[in-house]
């Protein structure tokens, strides 16, 4: 998997079969909806309480006569609402990885316990979705167009059948907007918004936010260049549309931008050079991608890489383009940026 099909939504890539049951067969699998499947005891005694309703980043408002018990979420919208004490029956995206351990995009989930219905891109078992009886699926989008991430184009309108759905967009908005909308469906599903555990993680990533700011205002000469290793191709990310690097920007980080023509042919997401033109802009400090279907820093053995003056002073960090959208994992990202501009020697 290319950064180019992780990244920019719009070329979604060659998408694998979304399942060979027909529609009439699937929805003979869903059985009842009364969610008797289970969930987590918080979302058992959430489900007596009911009538559910929230209006998600497309417009759509979805109605249900009680609160979802049986929710399938993306893997990373699934992490988010774990840290919100809310559990989800079904995952779709990366969960694991090939030596079974949980994929960065999983969090602090248990990875054993939901239903894994699709770990790679393309994937979405169609059968094992309808048996959980789903009460609501949920993802993010990295459109305007209100595309779900990683439910497969080509079975999207079996899926979309069984259970109403629910977006959160990830899309040319800055964190705090994407973190506040992730908390209200969370709050939404039964979390509770005014617990000390999510007072203190709010408190943190402010902490973190002001941290960056300060770090960035002090060191406005460090250039931070984001990147994504694939084995053909390095991607640079331009600060629009991503919502880290649009709030990193805001927070005054000296982010490197590829050509306007460049980011023009990627529908603004990124440029594509060669290896051989890797140094093409020079930076500082260069935040990588840390998905686990990208090349990593410590796996990249090209020459041209290694002769990167950021690379040479250890000046690479950790970046993740799909962000778990809760205040617990994204105050990290601000204090790692903001503790690498602070140390960072002037390499450019």
């Amino acid at each position: 998997m290319s950064n180019a099909r992780a990244t920019h939504p719009t070329r979604r890539g060659v998408l694998a079969a979304g399942g060979a049951l027909g529609l009439g067969a699937v929805l003979a699998a869903c059985g009842d909806d009364d969610g008797k499947s289970g969930g987590s005891e918080s979302t058992k005694a959430a489900a007596k309480s009911g009538p559910w309703t929230f209006k998600d980043d497309r417009g759509t408002t979805v109605k249900l006569d009680r609160i979802p018990a049986n929710i399938v979420a993306f893997t990373g919208v699934a992490a988010a609402l774990h840290d919100y004490g809310v559990e989800v029956k079904g995952v779709f995206g990366p969960t694991t990885t090939k030596a079974g351990k949980a994929d960065v995009q999983a969090g602090d989930m248990d990875v054993s316990k939901p239903t894994v219905l699709g770990n790679e891109w393309g994937q979405f078992n169609i059968e094992k979705y309808a048996a959980l009886a789903p009460d609501v699926l949920i993802s993010t989008m990295f459109d305007s167009a209100g595309t779900l991430w990683y439910v497969p184009e080509e079975s999207k309108a079996k899926i979309l059948k069984l259970a109403p759905s629910v977006g959160i967009s990830v899309y040319d908005r800055q964190i705090p907007v994407s973190l506040q909308r992730m908390l209200a469906l969370a709050v939404s599903l039964g979390a509770d918004e005014k617990s000390a555990r999510i007072a203190e993680a709010k408190k943190k990533f402010e902490t973190a936010a002001e941290r960056l700011r300060t770090a960035a205002k002090a060191r406005p000469e460090i250039k931070v260049l984001a990147g994504s290793a694939s084995q053909d191709i390095f991607y640079v990310s331009g600060s629009n549309l991503s919502i880290d690097l649009e709030y990193f920007k805001a927070l005054g980080v000296n982010i490197v931008e590829p050509s306007a023509k460049a980011l023009k042919a990627s529908g603004g997401w990124f440029e594509n050079l060669s290896w051989e033109n890797v140094d093409k802009y020079p930076a500082d400090i260069i935040i990588m991608d840390d998905r686990s279907a990208t090349i990593q820093p410590a796996d990249i053995t090209e020459a041209t890489w290694k002769k990167l003056p950021a690379v040479k002073a250890g000046q690479v960090i950790a970046r993740s383009p799909e962000l778990i959208v809760s205040y617990d994992k994204c105050t990290p990202l601000l204090d790692n940026l903001a503790e690498a501009i602070e140390k960072a020697k002037k390499v450019a």
